[in-house]
C-alpha cells in the first residue's frame, strides 16, 4: 500500500512534531542512564541516534519537498 502525495505529507509532519521530540526525549534518557563514555564514543553514540530515527521514515520524506505530482499544471506557471 503506498502513500499518496497529501497523506506522505501529513504523516511527515507529525513525525517531525510529535515523533522526533519524543525520540530525541527517549535517546536522551537512555543516554543519561548510561555511565560517561569517552568523549569521542559519546560523539559517536550521538552521531548514529541522530541519524537512526529517519531511517525507518525515509519513504515518507522522500519527494515532500517537491511539487505534487499529482495536482495539475496551471498553464501560466513556468516548467522548473
Amino acid at each position: 500500500m503506498a502513500l499518496g502525495y497529501k497523506a506522505r505529507r501529513r504523516w511527515s509532519l507529525v513525525i517531525l512534531v510529535i515523533g522526533l521530540p519524543v525520540y530525541i526525549i527517549v535517546a536522551v534518557t537512555i543516554m543519561s542512564r548510561l555511565d560517561r563514555l569517552p568523549v569521542l564514543a559519546e560523539l559517536a553514540v550521538y552521531v548514529a541516534l541522530g541519524v537512526l530515527w529517519a531511517l525507518p521514515f525515509r519513504f515518507v520524506f522522500r519527494g515532500i519537498g517537491q511539487a505534487d505530482p499529482e495536482a495539475e499544471k496551471d498553464p501560466g506557471q513556468p516548467d522548473r
